[in-house]
């Protein structure tokens, strides 16, 4: 019996390397096409870092397409490598610049 639960879209965590943005306004773009992407519940994209986060069930190829067709290079990141980009991002809203 194939049914579908909530299991199939439950939110989840991407992160994407970010090539091209050089201000404020490109990681507005950025936000505001991956906030357009059905199943994105959340979109933050840091300019230092290169990164944007996106929280959702959107499917991670329809964010790369999103981020490319806004005018930017895009790559997902590995599990390991995202895991490290948002601990950093967490640990320097928590005070540390380091």
């Amino acid at each position: 019996m194939s049914t579908s639960t909530s299991n199939d879209t439950r939110a989840r965590r991407t992160v994407l390397s970010v090539e091209g943005m050089t201000c404020g306004s490109c990681v507005r773009t950025v936000e505001r096409a991956l906030g357009g992407v059905p199943g994105v519940e959340r979109a933050v994209v840091d300019l230092a870092a290169r990164r944007a986060v996106v929280e959702g069930a959107a499917r991670p190829e329809d964010l790369l397409a999103t981020v490319e067709a806004a005018g930017y290079g895009a790559r997902l990141l590995p599990t390991e490598e995202a895991e490290r980009a948002t601990g950093s991002a967490e640990r320097r809203r928590g005070g540390c610049c380091c």
